[in-house]
């Protein structure tokens, strides 16, 4: 069943192949162990699935152990109290992953290692699908490009990296959304009119990202478009200290901004 989850398939390789989906699954699970939400409880489930602190071959009643002593628990309060609503939360985030997959107004497409030169010839519907594919393929990759930057963000956070480190990123994270809702507007525009009203919702696949107004997150997207470097997207908002501090402030929460860096640096 956990094979079958769309969440799985859409994530895996070869979804017709079991090892894959095996594969998806367990990156999928990693995932989800990495962000569990109750901090008290996070390290013990974890060790139940054999991920740090737990070590690579030990059976589930070593597992169990170190992830009672993790929790704090004794070993049988724990299996029978503890460990049930652990698995029970972890199943209702994959049902959940699911549920996103299946909502989703597009998966991205899976790739195949190239056997050859595929050369395009010269017909105007060959033409069109093969422009098709290229905007689709930079439309990804502003997506996962996005992602990798709001994802740096997050890290850097976590690590109580210095502020300056955590808000240059942060910019960086800004231009890298707005271009990838540059490419969902382009896509949607000139292949997909359907997508027109869930261009938002195609970016929000890239991660959390600060909440704007319409015409705050226009006026991001103007700045990125036409493939507009970061240092340009700077120079385009700079005296834009509204969009700047919301989009800053949103990442550093109760944190104070620093002055000399100003709102986006």
């Amino acid at each position: 069943m956990l094979l079958d989850l769309r969440g799985i398939v859409a994530r895996a390789v070869d979804p017709a192949d079991v090892a894959s989906r095996t594969a998806a699954l367990d990156g999928t699970l990693r995932g989800l162990l990495a962000r569990f939400s109750d901090a008290r409880y996070a390290s013990a489930a974890r060790a139940l699935f054999g991920l740090p602190p737990a070590e690579p071959g030990q059976n589930l009643t070593v597992r169990r152990e170190l992830a009672a002593a993790e929790a704090g628990h004794e070993v049988h309060h724990f299996r029978k109290r503890v460990e049930p609503k652990l698995v029970e939360k972890i199943a209702w985030e994959l049902l959940a992953d699911a549920d996103r997959f299946t909502r989703s107004p597009m998966i991205a497409p899976r790739l195949a290692p190239a056997t050859g030169r595929q050369p395009i010839p010269a017909d105007p519907f060959a033409w069109e699908v093969a422009e098709h594919e290229e905007q689709l393929s930079r439309l990804w990759s502003a997506i996962y490009a996005a992602r990798a930057e709001l994802l740096a963000v997050e890290r850097l956070i976590s690590l109580d990296a210095d502020r300056t480190e955590i808000v240059h990123t942060a910019t960086t994270a800004a231009w890298r959304w707005a271009a990838a809702r540059a490419e969902a507007i382009s896509y949607s525009t000139s292949f997909a009119p359907e997508l027109e009203s869930s261009v938002d919702e195609l970016v929000s696949l890239a991660g959390w990202a600060p909440r704007l107004t319409s015409a705050q997150a226009s006026r991001l997207t103007e700045a990125a478009a036409g493939e507009a470097s970061r240092e340009q997207l700077v120079a385009a908002l700079h005296g834009d200290s509204e969009l700047g501090n919301i989009w800053i402030e949103s990442f550093l929460a109760q944190q104070p901004l620093l002055e000399e860096n100003g709102p986006l640096s």
